[in-house]
């Protein structure tokens, strides 16, 4: 029987699967997981149904509709004063992660190494392997003010064969954001280099307490040299739509829209006209702060009656705890525990780290019905 050579022999399945799989088996409210348990707007799903019933379903053009594009590009012009062409310097995407492995693979090559910001998402790595590039981590800082990324120790981690730096803010998922004076620190580093930035903002509505997402599509010195990547799954609660973008310069988008013609050629043709419609109202992404923010609290709350300890989060709907007036288990068996016997499921942080990095610190997510977490904080109140 044939085989096939494994190109990623240390990935198997995510750590979001095998979680949200034991929650199942177990009953358990899943905090692990990010995505919502509760329904969208009504009229999103209706524009969407009338694009059907109009006839958009057949093929798009390969870097998505043009009212989707021209819809993008005066929103990021509103929130971060840039404006980017939507012809050539906007493409939609088959979500986000799809932008994120098409700017890594367009862009890395083998020997190339690629900076990532430690604990990060799980897809970067995958992608970078797949391009034949190197990783090269960085860890953030744990303090009283929450996870920060410590600038020095990235700007001595660039070396002559520095391709790419990944960064993530809101960032997934310690709940941080990045600030002026982080991207300020990061174009400095990279200045007079060759280096490009993939900047994934895809929790960019997501941010709280009245402070604003300092977006890299705004500051002049790393927009000339970025991918930036959004999710409307994210931002208008579908995440199953699988419908993100990227912007990016001229020639990067045209080296980017390569990979990604011959990946998934293009994207939902009903969705994207149906979004494209829903964004000439700004309103519902502008509300979605306090939204968020009312869960947020709510869950913190709750949590103050446990014998979990809070870190800060600031942004995303992530919220991580440390756990070590509970059990000094490793992270993924404690996750396992509570999911099995308290019926609450998490993600352990350690997963977020090449290697793995025991701090004895979960991660809960509290994008879900207000009676959804009141579930899971009578039960993690047992713990």
């Amino acid at each position: 029987m044939p085989t096939v050579p494994s190109r990623l022999p240390a990935i198997g399945t995510n750590v979001f699967s095998t979680m949200s799989a034991l929650a199942v088996e177990h009953d358990a409210v899943n905090l692990g997981q990010g995505f919502p348990d509760f329904h969208c707007d009504p009229q999103l799903v209706d524009l969407v149904h009338q694009s059907m019933l109009a006839g958009q379903n057949q093929y798009p053009p390969m870097p998505g509709v043009a009212p989707l594009r021209a819809a993008i590009a005066a929103k990021v012009d509103s929130l971060y004063g840039k404006r980017y062409d939507p012809h050539t310097e906007i493409t939609v995407t088959s979500g986000a992660s799809e932008a994120i492995m098409c700017a890594i693979l367009c862009s890395v090559g083998p020997g190339d190494e690629v900076i990532i910001i430690e604990p990060a998402y799980d897809c970067y790595l995958p992608a970078i392997l797949l391009a034949g590039g190197k990783v090269v981590t960085v860890s953030m800082q744990l303090g009283e003010q929450g996870f920060t990324v410590p600038w020095d120790l990235v700007a001595a981690a660039v070396s002559a064969r520095t391709r790419m730096v990944v960064i993530n803010s809101p960032h997934n998922p310690t709940g941080a954001i990045l600030r002026q004076a982080d991207l300020d620190a990061l174009a400095d580093i990279v200045a007079g280099t060759d280096i490009l930035i993939l900047s994934d903002e895809v929790y960019e509505h997501m941010v709280y307490d009245g402070q604003q997402h300092v977006s890299v599509a705004g500051h002049a010195r790393l927009a000339e040299r970025a991918f930036v990547v959004s999710s409307f799954g994210k931002t208008y609660h579908v995440t199953g739509w699988k419908v993100g973008y990227v912007l990016a310069p001229a020639a990067m988008s045209a080296e980017l829209r390569k990979v990604h013609q011959y990946n998934v050629f293009t994207v939902n043709t009903p969705m994207q006209h149906g979004i494209a419609a829903y964004m000439a109202d700004p309103q519902p992404y502008l509300d979605l702060p306090a939204f968020y923010q009312h869960k947020r609290d709510l869950f913190r709350a709750g949590l103050d009656n446990t014998r979990f300890t809070l870190l800060p989060a600031d942004g995303t709907y992530f919220q991580c705890v440390r756990y070590d007036a509970i059990s000094p288990l490793p992270e993924l068996e404690f996750a396992k525990w509570l999911t099995a016997e308290i019926k609450v499921a998490a993600i352990p942080l350690a997963s977020f780290y090449v290697g793995g990095k025991e701090q004895g610190i979960v991660r809960f997510c509290f994008a879900k019905q207000d009676a959804t977490l009141e579930l899971a904080l009578a039960r993690l109140a047992r713990v």
